[in-house]
């Protein structure tokens, strides 16, 4: 709620702040997991190491789609779309590799529902974004 929050305060909100909103939560939510998922693998055996260079990828992805969607000064809508784009591939490659381990270790199931809310969330966003390429 605080996102949605500040991004309202500012002089000059975005549109579409909802989706915007939704997905700037849900890309720092998932970058938490997938940090915190691989963190957890490393605590187990060697045969994780994919799994935590995705997790590791995907957190860093979201964090940086996080960061790019709370600045809302003169936009670059293509960039902004390649970065979202960039975001919910990540996500749908970690949920997909966490998904595999999901049986054995519930950090994994869990850090798969995340990233695919996420992804989700990205979705939704892409589809509410101006198809302007300025």
């Amino acid at each position: 709620m605080v996102t949605h929050e500040i991004l309202s305060a500012h002089p000059a909100p975005a549109d579409p702040l909802d989706a915007l909103a939704a997905c700037i939560e849900a890309c720092f939510e998932c970058e938490q997991c997938c940090t915190a998922c691989a963190d957890a693998c490393l605590a187990g055996e060697k045969a994780m190491r994919r799994c935590i260079r995705t997790d590791l990828d995907c957190a860093d992805i979201c964090a940086a789609t996080g960061r790019v969607l709370s600045r809302q000064t003169e936009p670059s809508w293509a960039l902004i779309r390649a970065q979202v784009e960039a975001c919910r591939t990540a996500c749908r490659v970690c949920a997909e590799e966490c998904e595999q381990h999901a049986d054995e270790h519930e950090h994994c199931r869990i850090c798969a529902e995340c990233c695919r809310r996420c992804e989700q969330s990205c979705t939704r966003l892409l589809d509410a974004l101006p198809k302007a390429s300025a």
